[in-house]
């Protein structure tokens, strides 16, 4: 797939992604229907459809991962990969909008009180390794099966998962930045506590 049609379905998904999540926060996630979101989003549902399965793909979808991994990719290769990962949010952090930030907790909030959209976001992070160790891999011109490339990919990926538990319970942009750089600070030490 080329670069430009990547960054147009992940344009396409966070302008629905968006629109669903304004929706959600001003009549509640169970009285919001795919055509509502259709309908705020300027697309048929066919095209909502195209782009997400269900209702719940669209909380779950984390379009935050994807420019994550953009800014890893782009740290020096001497950098170590979790000093990388840590520079990749720092950067992230900047660079993202206000109202990019307060909708990604808005979606951390509908996670949270939603129990089994929060269950299974979390089981998403097991895919997270097998994704992320290709990216590591990647940069490193390593194999991504090699188990230390995995290990790595399990232990960044932990250690966010960590963070992102605490943000589903109270999300603040300021906390979770904040926990963020501490978590991966800690697994950067050899996870001292």
């Amino acid at each position: 797939m080329s670069d430009l049609r990547q960054r147009n379905i992940i344009a396409a998904k966070r302008m629905i992604q968006e629109s669903a999540l304004r929706l959600f926060v001003a009549q509640g996630y169970g009285q919001t229907t795919v055509e509502q979101i259709a309908e705020a989003a300027e697309i048929s549902p066919s095209t909502f459809f195209r782009y997400f399965k269900t209702k719940e793909a669209v909380v779950l979808y984390d379009s935050i991962d994807p420019l994550i991994i953009q800014e890893f990719l782009k740290q020096p290769s001497n950098v170590p990969p979790i000093r990388a990962m840590r520079n990749a949010a720092k950067t992230l952090g900047v660079t993202l909008s206000v109202e990019q930030q307060q909708l990604e907790m808005q979606r951390f909030a509908i996670l949270n009180s939603l129990p089994a959209l929060r269950n299974r976001a979390l089981g998403d992070m097991v895919a997270s390794i097998d994704h992320f160790a290709i990216t590591i891999a990647q940069r490193a011109d390593k194999d991504s099966n090699d188990i230390a490339v995995r290990n790595l990919a399990g232990a960044i990926v932990g250690a966010i998962a960590a963070v992102l538990l605490q943000a589903y319970k109270n999300p603040s942009i300021a906390i979770f930045e904040s926990e963020m750089d501490a978590a991966l600070a800690r697994l950067e030490k050899g996870l001292d506590l």
